[in-house]
């Protein structure tokens, strides 16, 4: 147990282990749940979440937030799909769609930075608008996507096990693991979150890279659109309605503070992972559907919790370390003052 402590650390053992319990629940419950057919769907629904929560994570760890990402998703299918109808290569469509993505970014991005609205507020809002248009655009029917080569981006299965998406994703998180553990402009991210004035005294301009994390996280966004389009071979004005709150309810669950400046992407994969799982249960037992979305918003309320009570640890943490601190530098120097009269 020790050993497993140190290679995972005790927060995310804990999170593994309840992760195997649920599955193993749901598996004495329903025998079928653990089937290669089963797990692959699990690994496309995971890879779908994991992809929005990649560019999430980034922009809870600077202390903000996009609840516009599972629109932003939709909308980035719905644009990929309008393309591929219009006669454009797939590849281009995908470019245009994750362009399209980083617009919506920059959007955000001027609320927050210029107009100086909290990015939960305006996202919240700019969520609405989306949801609107789409609807707008499609005229509230799915966009069918005729291009079988571009269904292969949905269906491709690597080794006969992992399909691509899943594997998209997981080249995702160990890419941005990277960035975020092993550069400055990961380690600026942090800092951001963590202090934001403390960041820009050091010579940091928060507003440039919470810019560059939205622009980022709208492209990643639009990037799970169109992944869900081609496995789905439509894009449906309904489709990533709870991409948003699933992604923030996977990061909180992996240890990523809402408050910001706090968590990593292993924990991310086990937060989705879990969630995936609980809700792939639930629709296995034959549990309506209402009461899913009870036990999922119930699961976030959880997740919340966890995180305003870690939160105020560290808070005490930190102001004991502060006052020993303190106290050693009184100390010591209380120590040169009676060496001084001693000479």
């Amino acid at each position: 147990m020790k050993r497993l402590k140190r290679i995972f650390g005790s927060n995310y053992l804990a999170l593994i282990v309840v992760t195997a319990a649920v599955m193993l629940l749901f598996f004495i419950l329903n025998n079928n749940f653990l089937a290669l057919d089963n797990v692959k769907n699990l690994m496309n629904a995971v890879s779908f979440t994991g992809t929005i929560t990649v560019g999430m994570a980034l922009l809870l760890i600077a202390g903000e937030v996009d609840l516009a990402s599972g629109a932003e998703a939709c909308f980035g299918g719905v644009v990929c799909a309008m393309a591929i109808n219009a006669g454009v290569p797939w590849p281009v469509a995908l470019i245009i769609a994750l362009v399209f993505g980083a617009c919506c970014g920059l959007v955000n991005a001027f609320f927050v930075n210029v107009v100086h609205i909290m990015g939960f507020i305006c996202t919240l809002g700019i969520m609405g608008i989306y949801n609107g248009l789409i609807r707008v655009v499609t005229d509230n029917h799915p966009i069918p996507a005729y291009e079988p080569s571009f269904w292969k981006l949905g269906s491709t299965t690597l080794f006969g096990i992992f399909p691509l998406p899943f594997v998209i994703m997981i080249t995702l998180m160990v890419v941005y693991g990277l960035i975020l553990t092993r550069t400055n402009f990961g380690r600026t991210i942090y800092m951001i979150g963590g202090n934001r004035r403390a960041a820009r005294l050091c010579g940091i301009n928060p507003q440039r890279i919470i810019t560059a994390l939205y622009v980022n996280n709208g492209m990643l966004a639009a990037l799970a659109g169109v992944i869900l389009t081609a496995r789905m071979h439509n894009a449906s004005p309904g489709a990533a309605s709870t991409g948003a709150i699933d992604a923030i309810t996977a990061a909180v669950l992996g240890g990523i503070s809402f408050l910001g400046g706090v968590g990593g992407m292993g924990g991310c994969f086990i937060g989705i992972l879990l969630i995936t799982v609980f809700s792939a249960g639930l629709t296995a037992t034959g549990l309506p559907s209402y009461w899913q979305i009870v036990a999922q918003g119930a699961i976030l309320v959880f997740a919340l919790s966890v995180d305003f009570f870690n939160s105020k640890a560290r808070k005490r943490r930190l102001e004991r370390d502060e006052i020993k601190r303190r106290r050693l530098h009184f100390e010591s120097r209380a120590t040169e003052n009676q060496h001084r009269e001693t000479d």
